[in-house]
């Protein structure tokens, strides 16, 4: 008789909640350090995300007291302060892996990853990500997104107007397309959401739970991002159904097919001029966005996204 996969207890952080909450659907048993006050990096699993069972909140001062089967990084600044403040030796010596969520911010091509460690495992997020970087002497493999959605919620693109969702969009500028967004505004009509919106002349912070049900009225997703991972916002978008728009740079550029699923272009004028036949053309907007569920659905399954992290935590810890 085969056994069951033995349980893993994982140490992590909450860096990118709803990733967190996604991998929390790999069946394992996830420990999330927490410090007083929940600030950055230590926020454990509180919000609107339905977390499971499996996920537990663990203070700082009981992590060292606390036994696991291998430790996931998600951050440098714990992997390099954390790693040696926080863990015993015995914990620095368990099976590692380190989640890499972002390309890399200073040399988009020559920048090494702050890991160079034959033992432990490198997860890009993206095979751009993994593109990118120089990942040195450390092992990688991609697992791309799996996103889960409330199956209740489909997209109705009712609302003649395009929504787009980047968190402190004025205070990333360039790099999140802050006057990529502003520029298409001026020319159609667009709302924002997302932490300090209102700063960007934008609606403000949805919660989680509630917005993909938000964005469902909306007639596209607009991605103005020019340089980033893919944004998970834009996979549970095209999960519902909804056709996207968006700068033909990074991952997005191998998920959407132009006239198909949305549409991806560097000139800004171009974008403009698809969202605007969007808009004019509703049965347009719902055939793309029923072709964007089809290949959310294959690509971005919570069960493939599972499968593959198993396997990662198979390879590592045994």
């Amino acid at each position: 008789m085969t056994s069951m996969p033995r349980r893993l207890r994982i140490l992590t952080w909450h860096v990118h909640g709803n990733y967190l909450y996604y991998l929390s659907q790999v069946p394992h048993e996830f420990y999330v350090v927490t410090r007083e006050g929940y600030p950055p990096g230590y926020a454990g699993v509180g919000g609107s995300l339905p977390w499971g069972r499996n996920v537990h909140e663990l203070p700082w001062e009981r992590v060292a007291a606390t036994e696991f089967d291998c430790v996931l990084y998600q951050h440098r600044s714990h992997y390099e302060h954390d790693r040696n403040a926080l863990l015993t030796p015995v914990q620095r010596n368990l099976p590692t892996l380190y989640l890499e969520h972002d390309p890399p911010q200073e040399h988009p091509t020559n920048t090494l990853h702050p890991v160079q460690d034959p033992s432990v495992l490198l997860v890009h997020v993206t095979p751009f990500n993994a593109l990118m970087w120089d990942s040195g002497v450390t092992p990688t493999r991609v697992i791309d997104h799996g996103v889960v959605v409330d199956p209740a919620v489909r997209y109705t693109g009712t609302l003649a107007r395009g929504i787009s969702v980047v968190n402190h969009l004025g205070r990333r500028g360039r790099r999140f397309g802050a006057d990529v967004f502003a520029e298409a505004r001026r020319m159609v009509a667009l709302d924002l959401v997302g932490r300090e919106a209102e700063a960007s002349g934008g609606l403000g912070e949805v919660p989680n739970d509630q917005l993909a049900r938000f964005t469902a009225r909306y007639r596209f997703f607009f991605h103005p991002v020019r340089y980033t991972s893919l944004g998970l916002a834009v996979v549970e978008a095209m999960m519902i159904g909804m056709p996207v728009v968006g700068l033909a740079t990074t991952e997005l550029s191998t998920v959407i097919r132009n006239g198909t699923n949305g549409y991806v272009d560097t000139r800004t004028e171009s974008l403009v001029e698809v969202m605007r036949a969007l808009i004019d053309e509703p049965v347009l907007a719902a055939r793309w966005g029923q072709a964007a569920a089809r290949t959310a659905r294959e690509r971005f399954g919570i069960g493939r996204f599972v499968s593959d992290w198993q396997a990662a935590f198979r390879e590592v810890a045994g």
